[in-house]
Parts: C-alpha cells; sequence; structure tokens
C-alpha cells in the first residue's frame, strides 16, 4: 500500500488494532496477505530494503492518491511499479495495481485509464483525515483480512446515535468536544491521547493527525500528542506528573482483553509478585491504568475517559465516526474550518523550490539566498 497522512495513517491504524496479536508481529499466517507500507516517508533505505524485500516475493500495489503527485507516495510508486514490471511485464503488472484516486482528474487518474489499472475513487467532499472510511481505508483493510462490514455497522452505530441526541450531555461527541474546549480556554493547550493497549498506537497516530490538521489554524489549536502506557509511564510518566502543567488527558479504555492470561504462583517469590497469583495480566493493566489517572490528576493534569467493550472491527469503526465528529464539532468551536489544511502547503512550496520544480524558478532563487 503507497500513501501518506490521511491515505496511510487510517488504515494502519485500524490494521495494527485489529490485528490478532499473532508472533512475531504482522507475521502473516499461511496463504494470507501481508500489508506493508511505502510512500509515508522519503527515507531511501526503507525503500531499497522494501525493494529489495519484495524481489522474491509475489506481491500487488494499491496506491493511493487524489492527484498523483504528491511527491512521497510518487517516488515510491515510481520504484515499485518498475519492479512490479520488471518481474511480470507490463500487461501483466497493470492486473496487479489498483489505484485510489480522483473521479476524473489527474496524474494518477490518467495514468489508471492510460494503463487499464483497475481504480477506486476518492470522494471529492472527504478530505484525507477523514477518509479511512471510504475506497482509501476499506480497500487496503480488507485486503488484509479485516470485516470491513463490521467496521461499518458500527461507524453507522456512532452516526445515528450521534444525530439522534441534540443535547450535549448525551451527545458523546459534543460532550467530548466542548468538555476539550473548556480545557483550552483554562489554558490546558495540549492533549495527550493516552491508550494502555499497544496495538492502538497507530490509532493515536491517526488521531493526531485528524485534530493537528483540522484545528491548528490562525494560531489556534489544541496540540495533539500521544503515549502509549505503561510502556511511556517509565519514559514520559514524570514530565506528565511533575512538568509544566499546560496539558490534559484523554484516555481510552478497553473492557475486555482479547486473551486472558492468569499470573501463576511461585515458591520462591523472589520478585514479590505471589500477591497477584490468581489475577489477571489485563486486571493488573487496569490497576494501573485507574492508578494513574488519580495521579495525574491530583497532579493538575485533567483526565477524560473514552470507553470501550473491546477491540473489534465494530467497535474501532464506531470510534472513528466519533472521533471524525468530534473534531468537526471542535474545530467550529474554537471558530476554525476542521475541513482545510492551508498550512500544509508550505513546506511542500519550499521543497520544491530547493528541488528545483519547474515553475519555481523565482521561489529557488529566493530560498537559496536565504540558505
Amino acid at each position: 500500500m503507497i500513501g501518506i497522512g490521511g491515505s496511510y495513517l487510517g488504515t494502519r491504524a485500524v490494521c495494527e488494532a485489529l490485528s490478532t496479536g499473532q508472533f512475531p508481529a504482522n507475521e502473516p499466517e499461511k496463504n494470507s496477505v501481508r500489508l506493508v507500507y511505502a510512500g509515508h516517508h522519503l527515507d531511501q533505505d526503507y525503500l531499497h530494503n522494501l525493494l529489495a524485500w519484495l524481489e522474491n516475493k509475489s506481491f500487488s500495489i494499491i496506491v493511493i492518491s487524489k492527484s498523483g503527485t504528491t511527491t512521497e507516495p510518487a517516488i515510491a510508486f515510481r520504484f515499485l511499479r518498475e519492479l512490479l514490471e520488471r518481474k511480470l511485464g507490463r500487461k501483466l503488472a497493470a492486473k496487479r495495481i489498483i489505484g485510489i484516486t480522483d473521479a476524473s482528474k489527474g496524474a494518477l487518474k490518467t495514468l489508471a485509464d492510460a494503463e487499464g489499472y483497475k481504480s477506486y475513487v476518492i470522494p471529492d467532499d472527504v478530505g484525507g483525515r477523514y477518509s479511512v472510511l471510504t475506497p482509501v481505508g476499506l480497500l487496503p483493510i480488507a485486503v488484509a483480512g479485516h470485516n470491513i462490514r463490521e467496521l461499518l455497522q458500527g461507524a453507522a452505530y456512532m452516526a445515528d446515535l450521534l444525530k439522534q441526541n441534540d443535547q450535549i450531555k448525551d451527545n458523546p461527541a459534543a460532550h467530548y468536544a466542548v468538555l476539550r474546549n473548556i480545557l483550552y480556554s483554562k489554558g490546558k493547550t495540549t492533549e495527550i491521547l493516552a491508550a494502555y493497549n499497544p496495538s492502538l498506537t497507530y490509532f493515536i497516530e491517526w488521531w493526531k493527525q485528524l485534530f493537528g490538521e483540522s484545528e491548528g489554524k490562525d494560531g489556534k489549536g489544541i496540540f495533539p500528542a500521544g503515549v502509549t502506557f505503561t510502556t511511556d509511564l517509565h519514559s514520559m510518566g514524570q514530565y506528565i506528573q511533575d512538568g509544566h502543567k499546560n496539558f490534559f488527558e484523554t484516555v481510552i479504555t478497553v473492557r475486555k482483553g482479547r486473551n486472558e492470561l492468569i499470573i501463576p504462583e511461585d515458591a520462591n517469590d523472589l520478585e514479590g509478585l505471589n500477591y497477584l497469583a490468581g489475577k489477571s495480566v489485563g486486571f493488573v493493566n487496569e490497576m494501573a491504568s485507574r492508578g494513574t489517572m488519580l495521579a495525574h490528576v491530583d497532579g493538575d493534569v485533567p483526565n477524560l475517559e473514552i470507553i470501550i467493550p473491546e477491540i473489534s472491527p465494530y467497535h474501532i469503526g464506531s470510534l472513528i465516526y466519533f472521533f471524525e465528529m468530534a473534531c468537526a464539532i471542535s474545530g467550529y468551536i474554537l471558530d476554525v474550518n476542521p475541513f482545510d489544511q492551508p498550512g500544509v502547503e508550505d513546506y511542500k512550496r519550499n521543497m520544491f523550490a530547493l528541488l528545483g520544480k519547474p515553475g519555481f524558478e523565482d521561489e529557488t532563487k529566493a530560498i537559496k539566498k536565504r540558505l
């Protein structure tokens, strides 16, 4: 899968969350598909190693780009398409490439039509960071073996719930949006999203893009940060407890794990853990969560909690829609447009000028003087 930003993070968030947890991580079962990622950065060592790894493997490409000219995925696609065409020939390679792009225009759409690639449409009225429940996310998530019908059913449930309740106290997305803005008005300018399940690490990354790109405008916006506990309690915990007090936490709590491990008793009890014998690791994790939230609240770090019953396609779909709606509401409370991203173009102009892209000659002269 080739994509960046919203064309990458949503898919990875869902796939990592729904991974069955087999070990080693992301290792597919026999005769199943492994989803790997490209075009989400410009590290040539990663791309070199990916190409070498694919050399002796059978692979197909899903390339996602509305314009087809975004630098990172366009570079990755050029290399990967070249490798696939060398292995299979141009005609057979075309049957292994799927484009997800604009309905009628753009470089990728033009190429897909010319080469005969199967293609799906990125809706015109859906920005990248909101696109995981469109073909942008649904196709690669399905290819990875996850149930997209249940994902959409969960999202549809949340959509109905939010539309039926126009009172803030009964509408969880509005409630969350209002609470975070009240905290922002009291000087809490950073929000830390925390989870006690490492499978939600990339979900946190998706959330950071969703809120950062939607709200960070006009000198406004709550800065989105993320941690995975209990791991980060042993690195960032000190700062969160005793550092600057300009942030609050939102904790995603998962009520039920997919597996249960009971801590055994040990005759020697050298590490002093026998008081936990007979209790599950999940129970210990839950008590760590309770204790941490209390400590942080006592340390002037307000905590919000979002509870989901379990990590499943249905509940992840619900959580995605919840955050998307809450982000839109929060943006309007801040009086910014939560659906544009004008600041993203600034770095691109400088990069294109430095690279000598045609049409940027004046910018190239100006920026070279600054350097």
